[in-house]
């Protein structure tokens, strides 16, 4: 897994991502050389904040979706987009970080059977241990949207079988129906990229950031 990071992250160059400036092997260690970030992650200042407003939402989502898009031009997946994995800068930027488990698409390994990803923001794909996709990042990073709006993750359960088995399901309520004041535009975005086929969701980051952008410049 650290060369597949490695190899993954090597390839990166993009504002919205942790940049990498050495990987190295030593006699006994290996290591990742990063840049330092002055911040704290998405799921720190989530806590803190509570339920974001929408315009906040907004302009954190579009940039981990640019952050993805180049990842995704660069042939690599994330596969654990979650909001422990997004540092937010004190200047109102975030970098998406911790491409542990990323998958550089077109090689040979196969995911294995066990659920990578972390079981909240985790794809009904990757639940099923099947293929993943970029469309696997989009449906996560739509998780992570619905939780800003609302303060809660889509699905919960007693164990991290049965939060699987609700986003193989589907079915979440609206985040509308939770919170008031979501305008129906970024509702919509966020229930089609999270939709629980594949094939229903927006086939690509740049797909649904073209839509972040129509709706970013009339809200209604």
């Amino acid at each position: 897994r650290f060369h597949e990071e490695a190899q993954a992250v090597a390839m990166l160059s993009h504002p919205n991502i942790v940049s990498v400036y050495d990987v190295s092997k030593g006699d006994d260690l290996d290591y990742i050389v990063m840049e330092l970030i002055d911040g704290i992650s998405l799921k720190q200042y989530m806590e803190k904040k509570g339920v974001l407003n929408w315009k906040e939402t907004l302009h954190f989502a579009m940039q981990i979706a640019k952050g993805l898009e180049h990842a995704h031009s660069r042939g690599i997946i994330h596969r654990d987009i979650k909001p422990h994995n997004v540092m937010v800068l004190k200047n109102g930027s975030v970098k998406v970080m911790d491409f542990g488990i990323a998958r550089v698409m077109n090689k040979s390994n196969t995911l294995t059977k066990e659920a990578l990803g972390s079981v909240h923001y985790i794809s009904p794909e990757q639940a099923k241990g099947g293929h993943t996709d970029n469309r696997s990042d989009i449906y996560s990073l739509a998780v992570v949207m619905y939780e800003m709006m609302t303060g809660r993750p889509p699905y919960d359960g007693e164990s991290p079988v049965a939060v699987a088995i609700q986003h193989i399901n589907g079915g979440a309520r609206l985040p509308s129906e939770l919170v008031t004041g979501i305008p129906l535009g970024l509702e919509q975005i966020t229930m089609h990229a999270m939709n629980c086929n594949v094939e229903a969701r927006y086939s690509s980051a740049t797909e649904m950031l073209r839509d972040m952008e129509e709706f970013r410049k009339n809200p209604s």
